[in-house]
């Protein structure tokens, strides 16, 4: 028996914080079409369930044309049930206006609840976590230790470094439980490690990266349990319509722009950035003060080969005061000047004194 357990999937989001109006909207609809491509590969490989482990939603009000498409799809496949725990960014109203809740839809709520697969031999069980049971949830869980048992919450495990207002999950009080995989939801990479003797834990992560703090592959796990055994295996599948990447280019001693493209272009490809990428790149290392520099110059060769492209200057400026000492020109007069007022810090001397001279050359100043 097949199952995908996804999660964070953050439909109807906004996407508006790096991109513009219409790549926003795109974005909208390209996380949405994922979803629905994830629902026809369940149905294609023949899956029985999906386990949708919190955050299927990004907000509490959600349009009406996510809505409706999350339900078409749901009524659209009878053959494979919708397993629903809702997380800490879902909506309150996405079931409100139904007459009748889908046959195929399992929902969760603030006490544990169990459905069996496979004529019982599987059970999958949940709870939604809260302020008013988190404390209690975990150590409650009863399971039967002959059955394969699959358990879905949304938090973060207690171990994690970052914490938030999300519950967490106290990993201890699941151990030796009877748990053989604990499908998770809330973080937003992919992370898999072992629970106890038994089972294992599991963050799929993200269907979609939606921020430079989502980088790399994204998807969800395709789990294969045999009913006779409770045995399964688990696979990671990339499935994102578009990947993001942070890429830090290192342009130490370049003299122009040219030659930071060349540098940038040379790293893009090391990194396997692919055309329909969402791409930022970080510019680091030491340059001379003099240097030519063109950052939107660079910006824009980034968003003529990418779907998007961000660059961040982080690079720092030297200037050697003895090239300028006995420089006669009025370049080096003003170097001289600036070098000698006491009143300014070296990082703002260095900045003014490039300004200066991209002033002088007749460049325009960035």
């Amino acid at each position: 028996m097949k199952l995908i357990h996804c999660a964070d999937l953050h439909l109807d989001s906004r996407m508006s914080a790096n991109l513009d109006k219409e790549k926003a909207k795109e974005r909208k609809g390209e996380i949405l079409h994922t979803f629905e491509r994830m629902v026809a590969y369940a149905a294609q490989n023949g899956a029985a369930a999906i386990l949708i482990a919190g955050d299927m939603f990004d907000a509490r009000n959600i349009s009406a044309a996510v809505r409706n498409t999350v339900l078409y799809q749901i009524d659209g496949h009878p053959e494979i049930t919708f397993y629903y725990l809702r997380g800490n960014h879902d909506s309150d109203n996405f079931l409100s206006d139904l007459e009748e809740i889908p046959g195929n839809l399992k929902l969760f709520g603030a006490e544990w609840t169990a459905y069996g697969e496979a004529d019982g031999k599987v059970v999958i069980s949940g709870i939604e976590l809260s302020a008013e049971n988190v404390g209690a949830a975990c150590v409650s869980l009863t399971l039967d230790a002959g059955k394969c048992n699959i358990v879905m919450l949304h938090g973060q495990e207690a171990e994690s470094a970052a914490k938030d207002r999300t519950a967490v999950i106290n990993l201890k009080a699941l151990r030796n439980k009877g748990i053989d995989y604990l499908a998770l939801g809330h973080i937003h990479a992919y992370k898999k490690e072992k629970l106890d003797a038994r089972g294992i834990y599991c963050y799929p992560g993200c269907l979609e990266g939606r921020g430079f703090d989502e980088c790399g592959e994204h998807g969800f796990v395709l789990l294969d349990v045999d009913e006779e055994t409770g045995r399964y295996t688990h696979e990671f599948i990339p499935f994102a319509r578009r990947n993001l990447y942070t890429v830090e280019v290192d342009v130490t001693d370049c003299r122009t722009t040219a030659e930071m493209s060349g540098r940038m272009d040379q790293t893009l490809r090391e990194a396997g950035c692919r055309p329909d990428s969402l791409v930022k790149v970080v510019l680091r290392g030491m340059l001379d003060v003099a240097c030519e520099k063109d950052v939107q110059y660079l910006l824009a060769g980034l968003n003529s080969r990418f779907y998007y492209g961000k660059v961040y200057d982080e690079t720092t400026l030297r200037i050697d005061v003895e090239d300028y000492r006995y420089d006669e020109s009025l370049k080096g007069e003003y170097v001289r000047q600036v070098m000698a007022d006491d009143a300014l810090s070296d990082e703002d001397k260095k900045l003014i004194i490039r300004y200066g001279l991209q002033a002088l050359a007749g460049e325009e100043v960035q």
